[in-house]
């Protein structure tokens, strides 16, 4: 029998706007409310608010917590200030990813740490395993935290009704703590998923609803609406941003996936290190590449990709861009093949030409 399906604290309340709830990555989420195409396009041009509760959630702390960190992460740890984040990711040995993560720095020794919903255990294990003689606890705080993503060009404009904070002093990958709609202990970030300005919201889960219902009401004259898991797929495809287990895995590396710019080879030590280097100095077997199609027809994950008659890649993710108003995707392509412009992806027997993209489709 599989496990039975978690639930945010802000079920209920998906169910009573009227969320499509399909299961996610052990949870049940609402896929879309109204429509995927007005949430995405409500992200773009106004705001729309996120349940990302399902995201996991570790404190490491203890005198060597950097010294740690930084050898099990690939970025550098050390450098980032109190009161900053870094997105970062935790390898195995042989390069692969165990997940992306976002670090944020609480004091001189202590961090939060935002893990992938269906890897927080699986990352939680990883860290306490090496922590070998480091001075640090690892502790899971994964059921104590709610997390909301209020995304858009007001969203600092409705998230202001909410709090006191001086939201304008958090610079991008900023945050402080404060008080959100009279509750007490949220960590405020400028960071999202989505290709649009706005801020993650950590706060504690008991209080969710509260602080949901409360954005939702001062949010809703300046065009804000509850958006579910279509449309935040298909704004970090516009966006270029990886997801675990499409753009990244523990088969597709950092290098592989153009996160090269995480990887900080100017420190001596850190796991996966040395098959990182080797892929960065010989070049990675495949790359991910991001594409549009001049089709209506989407490509899906798995759809085979050609160069001539022969396989040369699979995509990895595929939907409808709602701003480009045409199919985007990505793709997994043997090296030598990563920059053609004669690739074509087969969808139910049709061969269509990829157009690829060095950039984000929105930026």
């Amino acid at each position: 029998m599989s496990a039975p399906l978690s639930r945010t604290p802000l079920f209920a309340l998906h169910v009573e706007l009227g969320g499509r709830i399909v299961p996610f990555a052990g949870w049940e989420m609402p896929v879309q409310y109204t429509g995927i195409i007005e949430e995405h396009m409500a992200v773009r041009q106004t705001a729309g608010l996120f349940d990302v509760s399902h995201m996991g959630e570790a404190r490491v702390r203890g005198r060597d917590a950097a010294k740690f960190l930084d050898g099990i992460m690939t970025n550098e740890m050390g450098t980032i200030k109190v009161g900053m984040a870094r997105y970062t990711v935790m390898c195995q040995p042989d390069g692969g990813c165990v997940d992306d993560l976002i670090v944020y720095r609480l004091a001189e020794d202590e961090f939060l740490i935002c893990l992938n919903a269906s890897n927080a255990p699986k990352d939680i294990a990883w860290m306490r395993a090496h922590v070998g003689n480091h001075q640090v606890e690892v502790l899971d705080e994964c059921a104590a935290w709610a997390q909301l993503a209020l995304q858009g060009p007001r969203a600092e404009a409705i998230l202001a009704l909410a709090t006191a904070t001086p939201l304008a002093s958090i610079k991008r990958f900023g945050f402080m703590f404060g008080e959100v709609a009279g509750v007490a202990g949220c960590l405020i970030s400028r960071t999202g998923y989505t290709g649009s300005p706005g801020f993650e919201i950590y706060l504690p889960a008991a209080s969710a609803e509260k602080v949901a219902r409360a954005l939702l009401a001062a949010g809703k004259p300046h065009g804000l609406v509850p958006a579910g898991l279509g449309a935040r797929d298909s704004l970090r495809l516009e966006a270029n941003y990886p997801l675990y287990g499409h753009e990244i895995s523990e088969q597709i590396s950092p290098i592989q996936a153009g996160l090269g710019w995480t990887v900080k080879f100017t420190k001596p030590e850190f796991i996966g290190r040395e098959a990182l280097h080797r892929q960065a100095q010989g070049g990675p077997v495949s790359s991910v590449v991001l594409f549009s199609l001049d089709d209506r027809r989407i490509a899906r994950q798995g759809a085979i990709v050609y160069s001539g008659e022969t396989p040369v890649g699979e995509v990895l993710s595929g939907t409808q861009s709602p701003v480009l108003g045409k199919p985007i995707g990505t793709a997994l392509v043997a090296a030598g093949h990563a920059a053609s412009a004669s690739l074509t992806v087969d969808i139910r027997g049709h061969r269509l030409p990829l157009r690829l993209s060095a950039e984000p489709f929105v930026k």
